[in-house]
């Protein structure tokens, strides 16, 4: 078993208020592992320590075996970890087309270049029209971002994030604001992703949630309450207790 994100005795304090407590979690490498917990469990939290945003108080982090606790954002991105934020953090007046294209360039490390000589890259050409057609983009491609319905916008938001390559993929409630009809499409390609792309949910949508991960870790207060997979999640009578009400999930 190969781990490809694992956190050790995270510890992290606001002032007098631990919001991460002790926290070992160990994602394998190509699964679907969902992170669920009532409002004000701390998710996001763990998620910000993950990517850099925020610096435990103690604790290690690290990503394929490699210590990156001390790591500032952008070097994180460089080894290979990628996120999604709850509120998308989308430029509203350039296209999908124009959006992914600089994502793909700047990974490349010649964004300035291909924003310069739009389209007249080869190899950054193909890249984006692998991602408008896998993200469901191509139909909108050249229309500015702020004028795409959210569903839309969610997508270009998980597509920017591929186009950096990650081998761990965080998303922070990819659903959030999209409308129930258009929720398990985004998750659908998500879930198409390649095994060699370990993905990281964060979702309050428990319906999307025991559909899409193959193993769930339960926050409570900062704390790991279980994991396991979704059918023994589902049954465990302390989840119920405090975060799933007191009817069982239909798995």
């Amino acid at each position: 078993m190969t781990i490809a994100l694992e956190t050790r005795n995270l510890e992290k304090t606001f002032g007098g208020l631990r919001v991460t407590r002790d926290l070992s979690l160990r994602i394998e490498q190509g699964a679907r592992h969902a992170l669920i917990g009532p409002n004000g469990a701390g998710k996001t939290t763990v998620i910000n320590q993950l990517t850099g945003v925020l610096r435990p108080n103690s604790g290690r982090i690290l990503l394929e075996g490699q210590d990156i606790t001390d790591l500032p954002v952008h070097k994180r991105v460089l080894r290979g970890l990628s996120r999604t934020f709850q509120i998308n953090q989308l430029y509203p007046d350039l296209t999908p087309l124009e959006t992914i294209g600089l994502a793909v360039s700047e990974r490349l490390g010649h964004g300035g270049d291909w924003w310069r000589r739009m389209g007249t890259r080869s190899d950054v050409n193909g890249e984006i029209a692998d991602l408008l057609a896998r993200f469901h983009l191509l139909d909108v491609m050249n229309e500015q971002t702020v004028t795409l319905p959210y569903g839309k916008q969610r997508l270009l938001e998980i597509a920017v994030a591929i186009a950096a390559k990650p081998r761990v993929l965080l998303l922070d409630e990819p659903a959030a604001g999209v409308p129930e009809s258009e929720r398990h499409d985004i998750l659908a390609v998500v879930g198409a992703l390649p095994r060699d792309v370990t993905v990281l949910l964060i979702e309050h949508d428990m319906d999307l949630v025991f559909s899409f991960a193959d193993r769930i870790s339960v926050l409570v207060s900062g704390a790991l309450l279980t994991e396991g997979p979704p059918d023994q999640v589902a049954r465990d009578p302390q989840v119920k207790a405090v975060y799933l009400g007191e009817e069982a999930v239909n798995v």
